[in-house]
C-alpha cells in the first residue's frame, strides 16, 4: 500500500507493476456502498474520469486509465496513476529543516513557476478544472527538481460523489495541521480558481520559511502566517504572496498573472528557447544528433563572441560547453523543469482526445495485452512532407512527419509513383489507423498540392508545409 497525499474517497492504494510500459504506477481503488446508487451516478463518473484522463501537463500527475468493476458485492472504479516515488514537496521541506538548511531562492522560483503553470494549465481547461486540494502534502517533488500536482481528482469525490462511496470521505480540511491551506470561502462559495491560488499562497510561503509554525496541535492562525509573511526579506516575494492569501476571493491574481509577476519573471535566455525549439522539433531529426554533432565539432573553433570597444573582447569556443551538461539540460527542458511561462496562454486549452478503453472495448479485451484500436481519433494539427525522386526519375520517396493533438508524432514514408492518388494514399493511412476518418479529405488535398508542385519541377523546395486545426 502507498500514500499520494491521502486523497480523498480512495480507501486503498497500492504500487503496480505497468508490464507493458515498465514502469511503477499506483492502483486507486474507490468503493461505492450501493450497486443501485453507483448505477445512478454512472454515466456522471464516466464523464469525470474521461475529462481527467484529457489533462497532460509535465507539473501533474499523470492519470493513465480506468475502468469500473461492478462483478463483486460492491461496485468499485479502478483508476491508475503515476507514482511519485521521491516523497511530498512537505517531506521535502522537513528534512531541509532537519539539516539546518534554508531554502535557496533560485529553487524557489522555479517551484513556483511549475505550480503555477499546472495551475494556469487547469484553470484554463474548458470547462475549468479547480483542484480544490492543494496543499504542500499533494505537491510532490522528484529528485531532478521537477515539480508534480496530484490528488487533481478531488473534487469528483467531495463535490459528486460524497454521500455514495463507501466509508467516510477523507478531506484535506478534516485534519487541523492542514486548515490554514484552505481559502475562508471554500466550502461556502462556489468553486473558483481564487481557492487554488489562495492555497498556492501558502504553499509558496511554507516553500520560503520551510514550516509556519502552529501552536501545539491546533491549527495554523492566521497571525502565525502573517508573523511568517513579515520574516521575508524580499519585499517582492512578500508582496508576491500577500496578494495570493487575500481575504476577499475577487482581488487574488489568476495563475496566468502571477507567472508574470516581477519576483517570478525573466527573460528567457537564448539558449532555453533554443532548447525548446529543439525538443519540440526533436521527431524530425536523428537520434543521438546532439553527441554526433558536438564530435564533429573542433573544441578549439569559436562559436560566439563579444567585441568591446574599451577592452578585449570574449571568445566563446565550442570547448566551453559540456555536452553531458547540454544533455542534461535538454532532459530537464523535455521533463518540464524549466517551462517557457513568458509565452504563456490565455486562450482556453484544447483538450486532447481521452486515452481509455470505453467499457464495451473493455469487455473485448480477451488477452493480457488489448488488441490495438481499428481507428485514430487523434487529429493531425501539423504535417511536413519530404519528396525525393530517385536517380532514374521514375518514382519518388514521400517522407510525412505528423504531428498529432496529443503532442505525439508519426513519421511514415513510402515510395510513390506519379499514377499514385493522393485520395488513395490518404484513404490508405486511414485504413491502417495512421490518421482519423475527419483528416482524410484534408490530407489528400495537401497531398495532392505536394505531388503537382513536385512532378511539374516547380517546387522550390524538397519540403513541404502544412498546418491544420
Amino acid at each position: 500500500m502507498v500514500s499520494q497525499g491521502n486523497v480523498p474517497g480512495i480507501e486503498s492504494a497500492y504500487l503496480a507493476m505497468d508490464t507493458e510500459e515498465g514502469v511503477e504506477v499506483v492502483w486507486n481503488e474507490v468503493q461505492f456502498s450501493d450497486k443501485k446508487v453507483f448505477k445512478s451516478f454512472e454515466e456522471r463518473i464516466r464523464e469525470m474520469f474521461e475529462n481527467l484522463m484529457q489533462v497532460e501537463h509535465p507539473n501533474i500527475v499523470k492519470f493513465h486509465k480506468y475502468w469500473l468493476d461492478m462483478r463483486e458485492s460492491r461496485a468499485r472504479v479502478i483508476f491508475i496513476t503515476e507514482y511519485m516515488s521521491s516523497g511530498s514537496l512537505k517531506q521535502f521541506l522537513k528534512k531541509t529543516k532537519k539539516n539546518h538548511k534554508t531554502m535557496n531562492v533560485k529553487a524557489w522560483k522555479r517551484w513556483c513557476t511549475q505550480i503555477l503553470s499546472a495551475l494556469s494549465y487547469l484553470h484554463s481547461c474548458d470547462p475549468p478544472i479547480i483542484h480544490g486540494n492543494l496543499t504542500c502534502d499533494t505537491i510532490f517533488i522528484q529528485h531532478n527538481g521537477l515539480i508534480k500536482i496530484g490528488s487533481v481528482w478531488h473534487r469528483l469525490f467531495v463535490n459528486v460523489f460524497a454521500e455514495a462511496i463507501h466509508g467516510n470521505v477523507h478531506q484535506h480540511r478534516d485534519e487541523v495541521r492542514n486548515q490554514h491551506f484552505f481559502a475562508p470561502e471554500y466550502g461556502i462559495a462556489g468553486d473558483d480558481y481564487a481557492i487554488d491560488i489562495f492555497s498556492f499562497g501558502i504553499c509558496a510561503l511554507e516553500m520560503a520559511v520551510l514550516e509556519i509554525q502552529a501552536n501545539g496541535d491546533n491549527a495554523v492562525s492566521k497571525e502565525a502566517i502573517d508573523h511568517a509573511g513579515q520574516s521575508l526579506e524580499d519585499p517582492l516575494m512578500r508582496e508576491f504572496i500577500q496578494s495570493c492569501v487575500l481575504t476577499e476571493a475577487k482581488t487574488r491574481p489568476t495563475a496566468h498573472d502571477l507567472l508574470f509577476h516581477r519576483v517570478l519573471f525573466e527573460v528567457h535566455s537564448l539558449k532555453l528557447l533554443a532548447a525548446h525549439c529543439f525538443i519540440n522539433n526533436q521527431y524530425l531529426l536523428p537520434e543521438n544528433c546532439v553527441e554526433e554533432k558536438t564530435k564533429s565539432f573542433d573544441p578549439n573553433g569559436i562559436m560566439a563572441e563579444i567585441n568591446h570597444r574599451d577592452r578585449p573582447g570574449v571568445h566563446l569556443k565550442y570547448s566551453h560547453v559540456s555536452p553531458l551538461e547540454l544533455d542534461k539540460f535538454l532532459e530537464d527542458v523535455k521533463n518540464g523543469i524549466y517551462p517557457l511561462m513568458n509565452f504563456a496562454s490565455q486562450r482556453p486549452h484544447p483538450i486532447p482526445r481521452a486515452l481509455s478503453l470505453s467499457q464495451e472495448q473493455m469487455e473485448t479485451v480477451k488477452t493480457p495485452t488489448p488488441e490495438p484500436q481499428e481507428t485514430e481519433t487523434r487529429k493531425v494539427v501539423q504535417i511536413h512532407c519530404n519528396l525525393e525522386a530517385n536517380e532514374e526519375g521514375t518514382r519518388s520517396h514521400l517522407s510525412l512527419f505528423l504531428k498529432m493533438d496529443d503532442r505525439l508524432h508519426r513519421q511514415l514514408s513510402c515510395d510513390v509513383l506519379p499514377s499514385d492518388s493522393p485520395k488513395d494514399l490518404a484513404s490508405e493511412l486511414v485504413h491502417h489507423a495512421f490518421i482519423s476518418e475527419e483528416d482524410c479529405e484534408k490530407l489528400a488535398c495537401f497531398l495532392e498540392d505536394a505531388l503537382c508542385k513536385h512532378w511539374s519541377g516547380t517546387s522550390t523546395s524538397p519540403t513541404a508545409m502544412a498546418v491544420m486545426y
